[in-house]
Formats: C-alpha cells, structure tokens, sequence
C-alpha cells in the first residue's frame, strides 16, 4: 500500500483515489495488561487471531447498536400515537 500512496501524481491513482474505497485500515489499539490478556484468551479459546477477535467484536457491537437504533426510532414513532392511552392507564 505505501508503494501506492507515494505515486500520487499517477492519473489511474487519481480515478482510484476518488471513486474507490478503502479496502484495509490498519490501527494501533491500546490494550491494558488485562484486556491484553482477556483478548489472548479468547483467540486462544476460538482459535482466531486477536483481529479476528476484536473484527468480531465491532461487528457484534455494531449490530447491537443498530438494533437499539432501531428499537428507539420505533418507540419514538409509536408513542405520541399512543400517548393518551398510556395516560390513561397511568392513572387508573
């Protein structure tokens, strides 16, 4: 990839550049001693590598959130059409 990133002047770079996407991003993740460990047991356990792990943990955790996003803009949705009854109830 930095062979790629240093030839900028390059026309077909330019097109890639602007309509492509990026397919790998590399991050450094700063673990504590113990989330070190915790990540080395559970690669061990699955037999994964530690980005695996992790890859699978952002997807779990995006899919969660996605889920609760989609939950609140129902019940945002739902309850003025049902505001009265709930009152209603409240107080019986």
């Amino acid at each position: 990839m930095a062979a790629v990133c240093q030839g900028r002047s390059s026309p077909s770079l330019a097109i890639w550049y602007l309509g492509g996407t990026i397919a790998c991003m590399a991050m450094t993740l700063r673990l504590s001693d113990e989330e070190n460990r915790r990540l080395d047991e559970l690669a061990a356990a699955e037999g994964r590598s530690k980005q695996d792990i992790v890859r699978m943990a952002v997807a779990d955790r995006w899919v969660r959130h996605n889920r609760e996003q989609r939950l609140s803009d129902a019940v945002d949705r739902a309850l003025p059409r049902y505001q009265g009854l709930l009152d209603r109830l409240g107080t019986a």
